[in-house]
């Protein structure tokens, strides 16, 4: 007869499976059926906008990718914030052949911020774009990606999200986490959106939007700890489907020490809670009263897992606690406890190497490692995952503020594809 703690963690269990078992849908989607070849009939003309904080020492691989593209350079304008900087980053943008915004505001800070005064300060300009493209400094663009992102977008496509793999896949089992986790969202869940017809989400960077929506926002109007799933979830529920392209092609850097990544998906963490405590509501009724699955997709990106999890991880210490201090009483209940955390974990580990391995050998050609190093983080994804759930309790009880990544892999385009 199971004990409680196994009735508990196994309640859990088909709660995840029933949550998430559409993402298995997704999974096979992605392996058999192929998107369908979009064509453009006329290029458009695009601002690409960067916000930089201290970003002196990438910034200029990125425009130089930017100025390579196979695409009219006449209808391409480079645009940088230079947001709070105490570094030469504006300098080194404009030697660059950026157009540099300068801004020094520490009372409004964060990159929601930046990219609003940068929004702001175009549409005061004489110039006119059809839409605008959205990354960080530490990026890099393949030759063909404003090229294919401009096929989506002249198919209708008023937001596009693009393909996110790593400058640094194998620096650490840190840096191969995130990697991992982006390349599973783009090819498991953005790819199978788009093949479905359902609304994709953007992920920080590497994405564009209309010039049209900018300016009906006024700008950027997303301000949460996680602007990019706030925009995402906003246009969900305005009904707006955001496209995918995973022909373009874009590198970024992954965080590789473990206080920079703690400090980052702490903030992650904290803006998925401000994203479900101001669009959860809606979500919920946008999914019962007008029967959108792409309402109930964003809702499962942004709380179950992370509620579930601390559920689990809460009863099951409380239990494995009570069984500790009181062992001669109870001496059943620490070793029933302890056989169903330790089948938790391993259950919760299988699935997230079966996510890792399936990532891997799909994505395999993309990943910029060694093969030993591929299949040596498959086996660390799993930690690096749970390592959300420490931070995701942090994240409950305190007061996050945005704080800015250090970038330093000054690799150039072609060094990353040789």
């Amino acid at each position: 007869m199971l004990s409680f703690i196994s009735k508990f963690n196994l309640i859990i269990f088909i709660l995840f499976t029933g949550f998430y078992s559409y993402q298995i849908v997704y999974v096979f989607v992605s392996l058999f059926k192929k998107s369908n070849a979009l064509h453009a009939s006329s290029n458009h003309k695009y601002a690409v906008v960067i916000a930089a904080r201290n970003e002196s020492a990438v910034i200029s691989q990125l425009i130089k990718s930017i100025k390579k593209q196979n695409y009219p350079a006449e209808l391409v304008d480079i645009y940088v914030v230079a947001d709070n900087c105490t570094d030469n980053t504006a300098e080194v943008a404009r030697n660059a052949g950026a157009r540099v915004f300068e801004r020094f505001n520490r009372r409004y800070v964060g990159k929601g911020y930046a990219l609003d005064y940068a929004f702001k300060n175009i549409m005061r300009s004489s110039e006119s774009y059809d839409g605008y493209f959205v990354f960080d400094a530490d990026n890099l663009l393949d030759e063909n990606y404003i090229s294919e992102m401009n096929k989506v977008f002249d198919n209708g496509y008023k937001i596009v999200t693009s393909y996110r793999n790593s400058k640094n896949y194998d620096t650490n089992w840190l840096s191969a986490g995130y990697s991992l986790w982006f390349l599973r969202e783009a090819k498991y869940l953005n790819n199978a959106r788009m093949i479905l017809n359902t609304g994709c989400a953007i992920s920080g960077t590497g994405f564009m939007v209309s010039d049209e929506i900018i300016r009906k926002n006024n700008g950027w109007k997303h301000h949460l700890l996680t602007e990019d799933i706030e925009f995402s979830i906003d246009n969900a529920l305005h009904g707006e489907k955001i496209g995918y392209c995973g022909n373009a092609v874009l590198y970024d850097e992954q965080p590789y020490l473990f206080e920079q990544s703690w400090n980052q998906r702490l903030r992650w963490a904290k803006g998925f809670y401000q994203v479900f405590a101001k669009y959860g509501g809606s979500l919920f009724k946008n999914m019962f009263l007008k029967g959108s699955f792409c309402c109930y997709d964003m809702l499962m990106t942004i709380m179950p897992a992370l509620f579930l999890s601390l559920t689990s991880v809460t009863v099951n210490f409380a239990f494995f606690y009570f069984g500790f201090i009181n062992i001669e009483l109870y001496p059943t209940l620490m070793r029933e406890t302890s056989a169903a955390v330790l089948m938790s974990i391993l259950n919760s580990y299988a699935i997230l190497f079966v996510m890792g391995l399936l990532t891997t050998i799909t994505e395999w050609n993309n990943i910029n490692s060694t093969p030993m190093k591929k299949i040596k983080y498959v086996f660390t994804f799993p930690i690096f995952i749970f390592t959300y759930v420490p931070i995701s309790i942090v994240a409950l009880f305190r007061k996050i503020e945005w704080k800015p990544i250090t970038h330093n892999i000054a690799k150039t385009i072609e060094e990353l594809q040789q």
